[in-house]
């Protein structure tokens, strides 16, 4: 079975919507500031877009708040071709933590991390569909942790579910990470060093005392 390519897929979805000549509007997922500065500046070109900023997965709420006025810093600082606007979803914790129950001890990168994609992508899903976009997506896919592979197999069964499109991605392609870290820079973003929930804060916290011991 051959393996999709996102990026081209996006590329495709791209050049039918400028034949079209439509600026249409996209709800945007966003996991944080760093990964979205790319993704902003790449798609701001084709859509009108509103940030969506639902993560009950970070922890703990002082990092969570952090992470949220990065996000709206970015916003009001960049420069865009079309408009970018920004909602925040409802911080709710206690929701990430029913859903990792019974995965806690698992290793980042596997089903308790598929699980929170689908949370956060459904809520983004459902959304943009009761808001009346055309589409929805999320930056996830720009970190070279996250599998672009399963966050867009769930977007899609979500774009199915809630009859709106789904706009494929593989974000860290063509130096997409690599330019999110360029601007990250510019704009003197906060870079966090864990993915946002206590599991992954864990594993950070256990490799940064391995690099010391060495």
């Amino acid at each position: 079975m051959n393996q999709r390519n996102y990026q081209k897929e996006l590329e495709t979805c791209i050049e039918k919507l400028q034949e079209e000549n439509r600026v249409p509007r996209l709800f945007l997922h966003s996991c944080c500031a760093p990964c979205s500065s790319y993704v902003l500046e790449y798609l701001s070109r084709y859509f009108e877009i509103t940030v969506f900023y639902y993560n009950p997965n970070i922890s703990p709420r002082e990092e969570y708040e952090k992470r949220v006025e990065e996000m709206r810093r970015l916003i009001r600082e960049m420069k865009f071709d079309h408009p970018v606007s920004f909602l925040e979803g409802e911080y709710r914790p206690e929701v990430f933590f029913e859903m990792a129950k019974g995965l806690e001890d698992l290793p980042e990168g596997q089903e308790r991390c598929f699980r929170c994609y689908r949370l956060r992508l459904e809520e983004t899903a459902r959304l943009a569909k009761e808001y009346g976009f055309s589409w929805f997506t999320t930056t996830l896919s720009i970190s070279p942790l996250k599998n672009a592979s399963m966050l867009n197999q769930i977007g899609e069964e979500l774009g199915e579910i809630y009859h709106i499109s789904h706009l494929p991605s593989d974000f860290k392609k063509k130096n997409g990470y690599k330019r999110s870290t360029e601007l990250s820079k510019e704009y003197g973003l906060y870079r966090q060093n864990y993915c946002g929930c206590v599991f992954s804060r864990r594993e950070a916290a256990l490799r940064e005392r391995k690099k010391l011991a060495n």
